[in-house]
């Protein structure tokens, strides 16, 4: 299930949420200051979430995600507003870790954009595990296995928070995750958005290091780094732009959560600008 605003000047921006983020709360800040600049924007759930379809429910598989990315870029192309040779994929967190082998992918792209993204699961997992408590961090992988051990016999899944204070078993308790909801869901203006995640789905994420394709990345790629992020290390995403053959990166002071509050205007003037360079005005000198 996809939200689909209609622009005015060809292109198109595809976009989700970060990690069992629903579209409304993950993508409504910045997809509003794109369709204002005239852009087509396409925010899509994940199947098993929000409001797309899929069971069990809760349940965030890598693989499933990618092929759904792939299939939203192949329904924008059919946009009656969009040129195809026009279209940007954006998205944050470990979705914006996606962007690297979506746009390795798809290389008819004409620009990407990764927000605060996971590059390195494997880093940010142990980084993670600094601020959980030993014995939490064991009832968490117990209850992952568990989780996993049913799937197979078709239980439903042991849901845990996407946030919580150290001590609580849940999939993050850094410190700048905890500013969550001031981020993405102020005042609770998406209600309906279930911030729970089933356990199995940590297994994966937790292997996946995205930043690994950086360098089949031939499109235009805008990193978008914050200095201080403790839920999607800064280095990884770094290194990821640096060995990206058009990558450009953009730095900002602050948490993972940065780009969505103290630092909003500058990272939207970056990512418009970017997009306006690269989907626009190169669209023009190939056309």
């Amino acid at each position: 299930m996809a939200w689909h605003y209609p622009g005015s000047n060809g292109g198109c921006v595809i976009m989700a949420g970060g990690f069992a983020v629903t579209k409304e709360p993950g993508t409504d800040a910045f997809a509003r200051r794109f369709h204002q600049a005239g852009f087509s924007v396409l925010a899509f759930d994940y199947r098993h979430l929000g409001e797309s379809g899929g069971e069990p429910r809760q349940v965030a598989r890598v693989g499933e995600q990618l092929a759904d990315w792939q299939a939203a870029i192949e329904y924008a192309g059919t946009l009656p507003e969009v040129d195809p040779g026009k279209i940007a994929i954006w998205a944050f967190s470990l979705s914006g870790g996606y962007i690297f082998p979506v746009a390795a992918r798809n290389p008819q792209l004409a620009a990407a954009i990764a927000q605060t993204p996971n590059a390195d699961g494997p880093a940010a997992a142990r980084n993670a595990a600094s601020y959980q408590k030993p014995l939490t961090m064991l009832h968490f992988a117990g209850r992952a296995i568990l989780d996993a051990v049913g799937s197979l016999i078709g239980r439903p899944p042991r849901l845990v928070p996407l946030v919580a204070e150290p001590g609580t078993v849940a999939l993050l308790t850094t410190p700048d995750a905890q500013r969550t909801n001031e981020a993405l869901n102020p005042g609770n203006k998406y209600p309906d958005w279930l911030q729970f995640v089933a356990a199995r789905s940590a297994l994966r994420i937790t292997l996946y290091r995205a930043g690994r394709h950086a360098p089949q990345v031939k499109v235009p790629l805008l990193v978008v780094v914050a200095d201080d992020d403790q839920s999607a290390l800064a280095a990884p995403s770094i290194a990821a732009a640096g060995r990206a053959p058009r990558g450009e990166l953009v730095r900002v002071p602050g948490g993972h959560y940065a780009p969505f509050l103290e630092q909003h205007e500058v990272v939207v003037e970056a990512e418009l600008a970017f997009l306006r360079t690269h989907v626009l005005s190169t669209a023009g000198q190939r056309a």
